[in-house]
């Protein structure tokens, strides 16, 4: 009877520590399944974090190509504004000294005449009476052609006392004078001409010396 007891009692035993030994093999296995889980759960957000992190830098790559191309395109507008200004600012300037300079040529040709009447004027004897109309014709003539020209923007230069200017006169001879000034104009032996502030053509003068200066005749 005894015996049965016993082993009974140790039958319970085994029971009892299969069960636990089974508990704790489930336990185990649910601990490792938790790991597992938490190890899957860390290997999703590392990987979620990278993709968003890949995605911000290509966005902002693409945010600096479009920065750089807007730059680009509004430097190129800027430079081409500022070339049209210019093709519209030489054209003016051209139409204007076309305007301007258009008869320089013509008024080249015209001077000849003038100088010739000039010319006549100095050479005719304006004592002889029966030369007066004629005279008169030539001085008419003479005038209204000098006239006409001045119209046009055409100018006599040089003249007697005025200072020495390279530019608009050409000094054909130096005298010396005490009754002018050092550097002046003593005698017009041609006049120049300008067309609009360009010079045709320099005086031809003679320009005053003090024994004790010179005369700068270069420009």
């Amino acid at each position: 009877m005894a015996d049965k007891k016993d082993q009974q009692t140790e039958q319970n035993v085994d029971q009892t520590v299969e069960q636990q030994q089974a508990e704790l093999q489930a336990a185990q296995a649910a601990e490792e399944a938790m790991q597992q889980d938490t190890t899957a759960a860390e290997a999703e957000t590392a990987g979620t974090s990278a993709d968003q992190t890949d995605k911000i830098a290509e966005l902002e790559l693409a945010l600096s190509k479009a920065e750089a191309q807007a730059k680009d395109q509004r430097e190129s507008v800027l430079r081409t504004q500022a070339e049209m200004e210019n093709v519209r600012r030489r054209a003016s300037q051209d139409v204007e000294k076309a305007h301007k300079f258009a008869l320089e040529k013509f008024a080249n040709e015209l001077l000849t005449s003038v100088d010739n009447l000039e010319r006549a004027l100095q050479l005719a004897d304006q004592q002889d009476e029966s030369s007066r109309n004629f005279i008169e014709g030539i001085e008419l003539t003479y005038k209204s052609l000098t006239s006409t020209l001045e119209k046009f923007g055409v100018k006599a230069v040089g003249e007697e006392g005025e200072a020495f200017n390279p530019d608009l006169h050409q000094a054909m001879s130096m005298q010396e004078s005490s009754e002018h000034s050092n550097n002046t104009i003593m005698a017009v032996m041609q006049k120049g001409y300008e067309l609009n502030g360009r010079l045709l053509r320099p005086a031809m003068v003679m320009v005053a010396r003090n024994s004790d200066s010179g005369v700068d005749t270069k420009a």
